[in-house]
């Protein structure tokens, strides 16, 4: 499990998140790879077979040219989807989901074991036009999205009244936006420690706009990361068991901490599908 990145301070949902959250039911919750229950008819003895000798080939992958390695992947489309079942399966569900919204949107769940990611393409209909396994600290079509996002105009008109601090921290933001480097430590804005009014939350949410990547971790109860329109910056905000905000912030960065995967639970990961291989 990652660490909680800053201390908590609890504070209402509405006066901190400027929106509510969504309820449980609702699929935008949970973004990523929606994988068949995992109780199920027994599966034929090829068919098991078949889909062990698919992770024993991301095994010998991943043994070949290491964690970050870029495009570590291994592509399952065209596999029966029997044997894909049964992969889902083995690799299991973990705490990590994401949704990149485009012309071909990609949902992407990480499995039980930290780093290794199922990754969909979709197409018009819902259904898969890639599918595949990756690994690596996240999927590279995150960095990929975010990473091409154009540097944004922000509109001062109509700032109105009942603005505290909305102003400088946008400033801020756009500032340490322009000069982030690709791997730059993150610049972390904690809303929750700053008096903020609804009319700051709002003008921040018009003028950052919405970007194409969403990601909830399941770590700590709910974490929704949400990229904005203005390069390298997201809106990260952990929510509790009752849906309360706990910690609200503005993070410019790759990609939140958070949901990246480190290699030591990696490691562990791998050890542990070497061990779940040779239990089945």
């Amino acid at each position: 499990m990652k660490p909680f990145p800053i201390p908590v301070v609890m504070v209402g949902t509405a006066s901190q998140v400027g929106e509510t959250p969504p309820p449980r039911h609702d699929p935008s919750w949970a973004p990523g790879i929606s994988y068949p229950p995992l109780s199920r008819d027994p599966v034929s003895r090829e068919t098991a077979a078949a889909a062990r000798a698919v992770l024993q080939r991301l095994l010998d992958m991943v043994e070949r040219r290491g964690f970050a390695a870029p495009d570590l992947s291994l592509p399952l489309t065209g596999v029966a989807a029997g044997i894909v079942a049964e992969v889902n399966e083995l690799l299991g569900h973990g705490e990590i989901s994401v949704l990149v919204r485009s012309d071909r949107p990609v949902r992407i769940q990480e499995s039980e074991f930290a780093g290794v990611w199922r990754v969909q393409t979709l197409r018009e209909d819902g259904g898969p036009l890639t599918d595949e396994i990756e690994v690596g600290p996240i999927p590279a079509v995150v960095r990929k999205v975010v990473g091409t996002v154009l540097r944004r105009e922000v509109d001062w008109v109509g700032v109105g009244s009942g603005i505290m601090n909305g102003p400088a921290i946008l400033r801020e933001l756009l500032e340490a936006s322009e000069r982030h480097l690709p791997g730059a430590e993150p610049h972390v804005i904690d809303l929750t420690r700053l008096p903020m009014t609804d009319q700051d939350l709002a003008l921040l949410s018009s003028r950052l706009g919405e970007g194409a990547v969403t990601i909830l971790s399941r770590g700590y109860g709910n974490c929704r990361m949400s990229s904005t329109a203005l390069p390298h910056t997201w809106w990260v905000r952990y929510y509790d068991g009752t849906d309360q905000i706990i910690l609200n912030t503005l993070e410019v960065t790759d990609v939140p901490l958070v949901a990246l995967a480190a290699e030591v639970d990696f490691d562990d990961g791998i050890a542990r599908m070497r061990e779940r291989l040779v239990a089945h």
